[in-house]
């Protein structure tokens, strides 16, 4: 067995990537200041990306690594871009890296994560919302450099096959990883829906929780961590106090044709420790 850090010359090894305008460097230097925060130097942070403006000078980027797929999956739920990361290179990092999402928010020490499992071992954070699958997550996960290409050359034989079996690009890398995968401890990386807000009818009441072991907050897809901050619950949502939010269940408009129950559940009152740390 080879030790995580002693593959990579003992250098934590963070990665990100950032295509198009949804995210941009508002979310990548953000991201950067969470790991700089919470990590034990010595450390990288590299940015693959078809845009350097405005990022932090500390950040070093790199172009995007090429995919060679001429058509990307349609009508899919997986972020496949992500396969690009998948390679034989990544710039000039070699040995274990650790992957983070832009849209994440790092409130505890990222030095474990490059403490489990071998430094050849993929390791994922377990998706919650999917218990009984023991399905792995991709929003954080960690794999050495070149170990992932089989699952890159089996992507690009068939994008949207790939896409159409596996749905999303963590099912498939769950189920494909060479070796399998190993997994972080479960309470590390926690999902906000699933593990901070509080089950109806208290989340009226209460703001959402911030357990103490966790080191990593995921958001879902779709609602980013402003909206945590503001007690919003989505980009088309607004902040609203509880008995605003429980008197537009009559209202069309703002309950969008969502099952009462659905809608009630997803209030969430403003949540302030969220903006503490999602912040350069």
């Amino acid at each position: 067995m080879t030790n995580v850090l002693a593959a990579s010359g003992g250098v934590k090894q963070v990665i990100c990537i950032s295509w198009g305008t949804k995210y941009g460097p508002p979310f990548i230097n953000r991201l950067y200041a969470m790991v700089k925060r919470n990590i034990t130097p010595p450390f990288t942070f590299t940015c693959f990306t078809d845009n350097r403006n405005d990022l932090n000078p500390e950040i070093l980027c790199e172009d995007l690594p090429p995919l060679d797929v001429e058509n990307m999956p349609v009508n899919t739920k997986g972020i496949w871009p992500k396969a690009r990361l998948w390679g034989p290179k990544l710039g000039n990092l070699k040995g274990p890296v650790l992957f983070l999402d832009l849209d994440l928010v790092t409130v505890g020490s990222l030095d474990g994560f490059f403490e489990i499992g071998d430094a050849d071992d993929v390791v994922m954070s377990r998706n919650q919302t999917t218990p009984f699958e023991r399905l792995g997550q991709t929003s954080l996960f960690r794999f050495s450099v070149g170990k992932l290409v089989p699952l890159q050359e089996k992507f690009r034989s068939n994008p949207q096959g790939v896409a159409d079996e596996y749905e999303f690009e963590q099912r498939f890398v769950t189920r494909n990883a060479p070796g399998g995968p190993k997994f972080f401890p479960r309470r590390w990386v926690l999902h906000f829906r699933q593990d901070c807000r509080w089950p109806m009818p208290l989340n009226y009441f209460l703001t959402p929780r911030l357990p103490a072991d966790a080191r990593v907050v995921l958001f879902p897809r779709g609602f980013h961590p402003q909206f945590a901050v503001e007690g919003q619950f989505g980009p088309r949502g607004r902040a609203a106090t509880p008995l605003e939010h429980i008197l537009g269940m009559f209202d069309p408009d703002r309950r969008k044709k969502r099952p009462l129950f659905r809608y009630l559940r997803h209030y969430i009152r403003p949540t302030p420790w969220v903006g503490e740390h999602w912040r350069e």
